[in-house]
C-alpha cells in the first residue's frame, strides 16, 4: 500500500462512520497567542473543546500538518538520530464532540488497524491510565473494560501520567489517554524479549501508532482540575509510523514517504544513502528530507523565514539543514529548493498549498540558502582568525564568549565551529559554552515571562463584538484574570459587548477607555484568544460587576480602518498593474501607516509604482460605497468572486468586504465608503524575501501630514535659495559644486606632487632597507595614491603615514614587494593602531587603520620610527 493510499483509506474509513471530513488546517497559527504553529491534529478544534465555537460537526476526520520545534513539544534535536521522530509530521485524527466517547473510539480504532489495515492482532499492545492519586484520579477502568472485547488483557498496560494523561498545555481541555503500540520487530527478536517490556521505552520497532484521548476535564492556572460540560474524543495516528508498519519497514525513512525525497538528495549530492543511524552522512540525509518538508509547508502557509518569532524557527530549521548538507554531503550550493518539485508531486494531491506556492516556496529557500552560505564562508574566515589567536596565546581551547558570538551574532553553527577546532588539535570551552547558551535563554524568558491565572467569571450575558457598528457601548465585564508580566500587574478582561477590535489579519487591536461614574481605565490593548476578545487594562475595578462604558480611541480606529480598506484597493490594483500572479503574504495595518507584502518576483518600477498610486486613489475618489456580507457561506463568497488567501483558516461562514470590483474575505474594520480614505501615497518599495515585495504607504490624516511637511520643506528650500524655481536654483548649485570640487581635486593633486618628492628624500636607511614616518593632513585618498606610487619606486622600502584630515586620525602602511614576506603592512598597522584606539587591516603590502584618538598619533610616529 502506498502513502497515498493509506492517507485516503483512513479518510474513507471515517466517512463511512459519519465523519465530516475536513482539511488540514495552515501548521502556522496567526492568531493564536499560546502558540506559533499547529502542533497536534486537535489545535484547530481548540475552541470546540473550550465550548467557543459549535462544532461544524459531531465527528470530525481529517489528516492535520503539524510541527513539533518549539515549546513543550520539541522533537528537533531528535530529528535524524533516529527512525521516527520529526519536525513536520502529518497527524491523522477522528473526533468526537459530545457524540461517542470511549466504547466507539476503541472500537473504530481496533476495526481499522486490524481488518481495514490488516495488522496483525498479536503485534499491538495498549495502554491506559493507571490513575494518580495525587490527583485524585481513578484507573480508566471503562477503558479497560472496552479493551478487553478486542485484545487479550494480558495485551493491555497500566500507564502512568506522563504517558497516559493527555495535556493540551499548562492549562485547558484534558484527559486519560489510550495509546495503541505495534511491534515490528522479527519473530526471532520476539521470542527473545517480549513487546510488553518494551512498550514505552524508546525501542525504534516497538512504537505508539495512535493515541486516544478522552477529554473529560479542564486544568486551570491553578493546576487543579474541572469536568469538562461534554465529554469529547481526540485521536492522533502518526501517518509516517504507520506507513512504516503497513509497508514492512523498520524506520519511516525507508516508507514512499521519505524514499522519493532521499533518491534526489542522492542524485544532487553523489552520496549514497544506506540507512546507518550512526553514519553521520546518513544522518545528514535525515535531516534534509525532514526539514525540507516542514519549511515548504511552513512557507507556502505564509510563514516566511525571518529573525523573530515563528520567521526565526523556520529560518533555524533550514539552517540546520544547510549546515548538515555543507559539512557531511559536502554540498557548498544551494540544492534544497530542488526538492520542493517532489514535494508538489508527493503531497500535492492532498495538500493543495504545496502545489500552487511551489514557485514562491523554492525561491525563498534558495534565497535563504545562498545567504546561509555566504555566512558560512564568512564564519569560516573568522573561526581561522580566533584558532590563530589561540594559538597565539599558547591555549587549546576556543573561548567561549567568541564561539557564543559566532552562532549568536553571525549565525555560525557551534558545531562546525567545534569539528574544524578539533582539526586543528583544540577544543571548545564546552562548559563556558552552555553557560553562554544559558545566559541567552534565560534573557529570552525573562523577555517573555507572563503569570496568568485562573478566569473569574462575573456574569453569563452573552459575550459580543459589536465593533463593526459602532465604538462606543455600555457593557459588562463578564470575566476577568490578572496577568503578571516584566511591565507590572494588569487585568484582562472579556466584555458582555465590546466595541473593541481583537487584534488579527493585520490589523492592531484597538486601545481606549473603560470607565464609569466612580472609576477609569486605560485599555492597552484587545486580542483574541480561544474565541475570546479580551481588553487589558491597567488595573481591576472595585466593583468588577458593575455597569461600564467602553469607548474605542476614536481617531486610531478611523485611521486604522482607513489603512486596511486601502490594503483591499491596493492588492486588486497591484493585480491588475502585476498581474494575477500577485497574492497577498502578510500585512500591518496601524493608525499610522500599512504594509503590505506581497508575491511577486521583480523590483517595482517608478511607472508601476505610479500606475498602483494612481488607480488607488481613482478609487479613492469614485466614492465607492462599502458592501459588507457578515456572514454568509463560504462557498456563497467564493462563487462571488471574493479572494481566498492560502495560510488562513476560514470557517463554514465568513465575512466578505466589497469595494466595487475589491472583494476579499476579512474580518477587519473598514470605512463605509472609499472617499473616508482621502488620499494614498507609496512611501516605499523592496524586498521582503526572495520573492516577496513589501510596500508601506500611509493614507487620510498620515498622508495630510506627509504632503503638508513637503510643502514646509518647499516653502524653506525656496527661501534660503531665494528663489520660488527651487529645482532650477538646485540645479545650478549642483554644477557649481561639481565645478569646485574639479578645482579642489586638482589642487589635491599639485600638492600630493609637491609631498612625493619631499617624501622620497625623507627616507631613512636601516640598514639595506629604508623607512619613512610621515605626519601629513592629506586626505585618504591623497595618502593612499603616494603610498602605492612610493612603494613601487622605492625598493626595500616601510612607508608609514600618519593623517589627521578632517580632525580624525588614520594610519596607513606600505611595504614593498620585496619586502612583503618579511613585513606584514597588515600586522604593522594593527600594532600602531592601538596608540589612537583603533583598528583596521589590509593585505601584506598595504594596510589603513582609523582610530578614536586623535591625540595618540605622536606615540604612533614615535613607536613607528623603531621598526
Amino acid at each position: 500500500m502506498t502513502s497515498q493510499e493509506i492517507r485516503q483509506k483512513f479518510l474513507d474509513y471515517f466517512k463511512s462512520k459519519d465523519h465530516l471530513i475536513v482539511p488540514s488546517a495552515p501548521i502556522v497559527l496567526k492568531d493564536d497567542p499560546t502558540l506559533m504553529f499547529s502542533n497536534s491534529g486537535m489545535t484547530q478544534f481548540k475552541d470546540f473543546f473550550l465550548g467557543y465555537k459549535t462544532p461544524t460537526a459531531p465527528r470530525i476526520a481529517d489528516t492535520q500538518k503539524c510541527l513539533r520545534v518549539s515549546g513543550k513539544h520539541n522533537d528537533l534535536d531528535d530529528v535524524g538520530r533516529d527512525t521516527y521522530h520529526h519536525t513536520m509530521f502529518e497527524m491523522l485524527g477522528n473526533w468526537s464532540f459530545g457524540d461517542y466517547f470511549k466504547k466507539d473510539a476503541i472500537a473504530f480504532a481496533w476495526e481499522l488497524l486490524t481488518e481495514v489495515f490488516g495488522i496483525p492482532k498479536e503485534n499491538l499492545y495498549v495502554t491506559i491510565f493507571e490513575g494518580d492519586t495525587s490527583e485524585n484520579l481513578e484507573r480508566d477502568q471503562d477503558a479497560y473494560n472496552f479493551w478487553k472485547s478486542h485484545i487479550s488483557e494480558d495485551r493491555i498496560i497500566n500507564g502512568n501520567k506522563k504517558d497516559n494523561f493527555w495535556e493540551m498545555g499548562e492549562s485547558g481541555p484534558c484527559g486519560p489517554c489510550s495509546e495503541i503500540h505495534v511491534d515490528l520487530r522479527t519473530e526471532e527478536e520476539k521470542a527473545k524479549v517480549s513487546g510488553l517490556d518494551l512498550v514505552n521505552n524508546d525501542h525504534p520497532q516497538v512504537v505508539e501508532v495512535w493515541n486516544l484521548v478522552f477529554m473529560e476535564f479542564n486544568r486551570k492556572a491553578d493546576k487543579s482540575l474541572e469536568k469538562l460540560p461534554q465529554q469529547h474524543v481526540d485521536t492522533g495516528m502518526g501517518f509516517e509510523r504507520l506507513c512504516m508498519a503497513l509497508q514492512g519497514k523498520s524506520s519511516n525513512y525507508d516508507t514512499d514517504v521519505f524514499t522519493p525525497l532521499i533518491a534526489k538528495v542522492e542524485e544532487l549530492s553523489g552520496k549514497k544513502y544506506t540507512g546507518i543511524l550512526e553514519d553521520e552522512k546518513d544522518i545528514a540525509i535525515r535531516v534534509v528530507v525532514d526539514h525540507i518538508r516542514a519549511v515548504a509547508f511552513a512557507i507556502a502557509d505564509g510563514q516566511l523565514p525571518s529573525n523573530g518569532g515563528a520567521g526565526y524557527v523556520i529560518r533555524r530549521i533550514l539552517r540546520r539543514a544547510i549546515s548538515y548538507s555543507y559539512r557531511f554531503l559536502g554540498v557548498k550550493e544551494p540544492f534544497l529548493y530542488k526538492l520542493v518539485a517532489v514535494l508538489q508531486e508527493q503531497m500535492g494531491p492532498f495538500f493543495p498549498e504545496i502545489e500552487k506556492q511551489g514557485k514562491l516556496v523554492s525561491e525563498v529557500i534558495k534565497s535563504e540558502e545562498d545567504s546561509f552560505l555566504k555566512t558560512i564562508e564568512n564564519g569560516l574566515i573568522r573561526v581561522e582568525k580566533l584558532i590563530q589567536q589561540t594559538i597565539a596565546d599558547n591555549s587549546k581551547v576556543l573561548p567561549s564568549e567568541e564561539v557564543f558570538e559566532l552562532y549568536d551574532t553571525y549565525g555560525f553553527p557551534d558545531d562546525l565551529t567545534r569539528i574544524i577546532a578539533e582539526e586543528k588539535g583544540l577544543t571548545i570551552d564546552e562548559a563556558g559554552f552552555k553557560v553562554e547558551m544559558e545566559k541567552q535563554k534565560l534573557r529570552s524568558k525573562a523577555d517573555s515571562a507572563q503569570k496568568v491565572y485562573d478566569w473569574v467569571t462575573l456574569e453569563t450575558k452573552p459575550e459580543n463584538f459589536v465593533g463593526y457598528d459602532q465604538i462606543e457601548s455600555e457593557t459588562y465585564i463578564t470575566r476577568y484574570r490578572k496577568v503578571e508580566n516584566k511591565d507590572g500587574e494588569f487585568y484582562q478582561v472579556v466584555l458582555s459587548s465590546s466595541p473593541f477590535y481583537p487584534e488579527g489579519g493585520g490589523q492592531v487591536g484597538d486601545k481606549g477607555i473603560l470607565e464609569n461614574a466612580v472609576e477609569s481605565f486605560e485599555v492597552l490593548e484587545t486580542k483574541k484568544e480561544n474565541g475570546l476578545i479580551i481588553s487589558l487594562i491597567n488595573g481591576l475595578p472595585k466593583d468588577a460587576g458593575a455597569v461600564f462604558y467602553a469607548k474605542v480611541n476614536a481617531t486610531d480606529r478611523k485611521n486604522s480602518q482607513a489603512n486596511h480598506s486601502v490594503t483591499h484597493l491596493l492588492h486588486e490594483a497591484l493585480r491588475e498593474v502585476l498581474g494575477t500572479h500577485v497574492e497577498q503574504k502578510g500585512s500591518y495595518v496601524g493608525p499610522d501607516y500599512l504594509r503590505f507584502d506581497f508575491s511577486h518576483f521583480n523590483k517595482m518600477t517608478e511607472e508601476e509604482l505610479a500606475l498602483v498610486e494612481e488607480k488607488v486613489n481613482h478609487k479613492i475618489k469614485e466614492s465607492i460605497a462599502l458592501q459588507e456580507f457578515r456572514s454568509i457561506p463560504i462557498q456563497e463568497a467564493l462563487d462571488k468572486g471574493a479572494m481566498a488567501l492560502f495560510g488562513e483558516k476560514y470557517g463554514d461562514n465568513v465575512r466578505m468586504i466589497q469595494f466595487g470590483s475589491s472583494k476579499e474575505l476579512c474580518g477587519g474594520t473598514h470605512v463605509k465608503n472609499t472617499i473616508e480614505i482621502g488620499h494614498f501615497k507609496i512611501t516605499s518599495e523592496g524586498s521582503a524575501a526572495a520573492g516577496i515585495r513589501r510596500i508601506e504607504a500611509i493614507s487620510g490624516d498620515k498622508s495630510e501630514e506627509y504632503f503638508k511637511n513637503l510643502e514646509n520643506q518647499i516653502h524653506e528650500l525656496s527661501q534660503l535659495l531665494k528663489s520660488k524655481d527651487v529645482v532650477r536654483s538646485i540645479e545650478k548649485l549642483i554644477e557649481e559644486n561639481t565645478s569646485l570640487k574639479s578645482e579642489v581635486e586638482a589642487l589635491k593633486k599639485e600638492k600630493a606632487k609637491g609631498e612625493i618628492g619631499e617624501w622620497k628624500n625623507a627616507y631613512e636607511q636601516k640598514g639595506n632597507k629604508q623607512l619613512l614616518v610621515k605626519k601629513t593632513s592629506l586626505d585618504a585618498g591623497s595618502v593612499k595614491d603616494i603610498v602605492f606610487q612610493l612603494k613601487r619606486e622605492i625598493p626595500s622600502s616601510v612607508t608609514i603615514i600618519l593623517s589627521d584630515a578632517d580632525g580624525k586620525p588614520m594610519i596607513t602602511v606600505g611595504v614593498s614587494d620585496d619586502l612583503a614576506a618579511d613585513y606584514q603592512a597588515g600586522a604593522i598597522v594593527k600594532d600602531l593602531a592601538k596608540e589612537i584606539q583603533g583598528g583596521g587591516g589590509g593585505n601584506p603590502g598595504f594596510a589603513t587603520a582609523g582610530g578614536k584618538n586623535l591625540d595618540g598619533l605622536e606615540n604612533a610616529y614615535q613607536k613607528a620610527l623603531n621598526i
